[in-house]
């Protein structure tokens, strides 16, 4: 396993969170335990203690690396790939209401 993530580079500094909540369980009728967004698209998905694990399956269909939590007062990221936990100091960090 790496000590850095190598996909910063697949990082959209114009994206922005797609909802408030996890997109697919707003459509779907589901629930979710904590929320991600993608950093390469601004989608909104559930973690993978959610029921729909829809962060990690975004990863499996999209192919977007690296995710950001979207949890009041955290600020870590994850990249997929290189399974790896991080801070990114000089990008916004977003969450939810």
């Amino acid at each position: 396993m790496p000590d850095t993530c190598s996909h910063l580079d697949d990082v959209d500094r114009a994206a922005t969170p797609s909802s408030e909540g996890c997109e697919d369980c707003l459509r779907t009728g589901g629930y979710w335990v904590h929320l991600r967004m993608c950093r390469h698209c601004g989608h909104v998905g559930c973690c993978d203690s959610s029921p729909s694990k829809h962060a990690t399956a975004h990863f499996h269909s999209a192919g977007h690396p690296l995710v950001s939590s979207f949890e009041p007062g955290e600020d870590w990221w994850w990249c997929y790939v290189d399974e790896l936990g991080f801070l990114v100091a000089d990008l916004p960090t977003y969450s939810h209401q």
